[in-house]
């Protein structure tokens, strides 16, 4: 029977929670060999006869006007779906007299998607089919995988922990911590320096 290559690629991971079996409890998360840009969208808009420039003119627009009522505290409705301001309270309140304005604080956009948004997506989806890989941070005990990684992952001279965790494909705490180990003992490998809030590692001079 022909491997399924179509639809949705995803891979799978484990959950920190063990099933009846004693083993970790499965996830699964899309995956796509790269990501979509503005650019992409305008190209695809050519070919439906949409000049080029037009969609980025029409999302610089929206996100002016957006901007403004989402700081006023409005919802914003549209044929995607709903935009909406999230706010948080800093520090731990019991007495509602005692919040201010100044213990508020902004820390995002939530998105709800529309019907119909998702339902074009359900119209287009094909399936699903699974990505050849490690399960988990299995991988990390293949030596070859994640020498292999490490040298992708440092193309520019140095890597991160987040492009790191991408060609490793570890969660963010088990690529921060390979690349500390590998900062550290008698014969280091790598060195880290911190640049703003970011971590860069570089290969040790030999």
């Amino acid at each position: 029977m022909p491997r399924k290559t179509d639809g949705m690629p995803f891979e799978i991971y484990t959950r920190p929670t063990n099933g009846e079996d004693g083993k970790p409890l499965l996830y699964v998360r899309p995956v796509a060999p790269y990501k979509r840009t503005m650019k992409d969208v305008e190209n695809y808009s050519g070919y439906r006869g949409i000049n080029k420039g037009t969609v980025d003119i029409a999302f610089e627009t929206f996100i002016e006007v957006c901007s403004e009522w989402l700081a006023e505290g409005y919802r914003v409705e549209t044929p995607i779906g709903t935009f909406a301001p999230k706010i948080k309270l800093e520090g731990e309140f019991t007495d509602p007299a005692k919040v201010k304005g100044k213990n508020v604080k902004f820390v995002g956009i939530e998105l709800t998607p529309s019907k119909r948004f998702v339902k074009a997506v359900e119209r287009q989806q094909k399936g699903f089919y699974k990505k050849e890989s490690n399960v988990g941070s299995t991988q990390m005990h293949d030596e070859a995988f994640m020498a292999n990684a490490l040298q992708r992952s440092m193309s520019p001279g140095f890597t991160t922990i987040q492009v790191f965790m991408r060609h490793a494909r570890l969660k963010y705490h088990s690529a921060q911590r390979y690349l500390n180990g590998l900062c550290s003992g008698e014969h280091p490998s790598l060195r880290k320096v911190k640049f703003g809030t970011t971590y860069h590692y570089f290969p040790m001079q030999k």
